[in-house]
């Protein structure tokens, strides 16, 4: 096997023609040069430099050698750079993962700061349920998630990051849309349509549910908001969904949403990451970023004020 230590001696003597302007370069002694090379030569069962005249030429074997050394630390020098650029973030993947909802209305947002700051990192953003996004983790496919707590998990960190109002919604001609309140006791006797098993907003209405002491009758279970939109639209039945999320249809008069009269419920997102892996350095670029738009009382904040938040912090 070639000693590395050995050819880097052999290179620089070589470049320079000189075993004194070498060691100058390397930082080593002329003598050590003089030995490293030897021994270099004698490894390698080859005369790689001829002595004139107190002058070195290189051999046909050397020129070879010295053509193929200088690729090698070329190449050398290419991997340095390519190391400085990925610790001064002008290089490198951030691999996230987030909720559907996260992904359609504060993602966006976030990325177009992160690529603000860090132009040169690349951007892997994952969306699916909390559960999903947990296992993603633990499967070293993201590095970090923006999730609600689908389930304890004793290798994941969550740190607090947000709450969402979730609503309950129905269509307009719905026979308690004109209703101000409802108890849950009443909305409990309609068909619902669920979120996915794995989602947070699944986990927190099974809560709901069980608080009360009431079995969901279930109608349809999906991970697709839109279409539980469509069909609580066409009056199939109720829902529970992240404000945020049906924000449009509510203006647009599409959906009603009724308060509960037990009080609102929230959705808690956090954020998510493994609590046994260093993170790499664009992931915690990504959260020193939300750490500097996270205003004090944000678990009182969604998605919206959090948006507004940001961009106010940006202008």
């Amino acid at each position: 096997m070639i000693n590395l230590n050995q050819l880097r001696i052999f290179y620089y003597a070589a470049k320079n023609m000189s075993f004194t302007n070498a060691a100058k370069e390397l930082h080593i002694s002329q003598p050590a040069v003089t030995s490293q090379v030897r021994q270099f030569e004698e490894a390698c069962n080859l005369v790689l430099f001829k002595r004139k005249w107190r002058k070195v030429f290189l051999t046909d074997e050397g020129k070879v050698l010295y053509d193929y050394a200088t690729k090698l630390f070329k190449q050398e020098e290419q991997i340095e750079n390519v190391i400085d650029d990925m610790k001064r973030l002008n290089l490198g993947v951030l691999r996230l993962g987030t909720t559907k909802t996260y992904a359609r209305y504060f993602m966006p947002y976030m990325m177009t700061a992160f690529h603000a700051s860090y132009p040169k990192v690349k951007i892997h953003l994952n969306e699916g349920s909390s559960l999903e996004m947990i296992n993603s983790l633990l499967h070293l496919e993201n590095e970090v998630a923006v999730i609600a707590k689908a389930e304890d998990n004793s290798d994941v960190s969550f740190t607090p990051f947000s709450q969402e109002e979730l609503v309950v919604i129905m269509a307009p001609q719905h026979h308690f849309a004109k209703r101000q309140t409802i108890s849950f006791e009443e909305i409990a006797r309609e068909p619902v349509i669920m979120k996915e098993i794995g989602s947070g907003t699944r986990r927190a209405v099974n809560e709901l549910f069980e608080r009360f002491g009431v079995e969901p009758d279930i109608l349809a279970e999906t991970s697709n908001t839109e279409f539980i939109k469509q069909l609580v639209m066409r009056g199939e039945g109720f829902s529970f969904l992240v404000k945020e999320a049906v924000a449009l249809e509510l203006k647009e008069k599409k959906l009603v949403a009724v308060d509960l009269e037990e009080g609102k419920s929230y959705l808690d997102i956090s954020i998510a990451y493994l609590k046994k892996q260093q993170l790499s350095r664009p992931a915690q670029a990504f959260l020193d970023i939300l750490g500097r738009i996270t205003p004090e009382n944000i678990l009182k904040m969604g998605i919206g004020a959090l948006t507004a938040e940001f961009l106010k912090r940006r202008r």
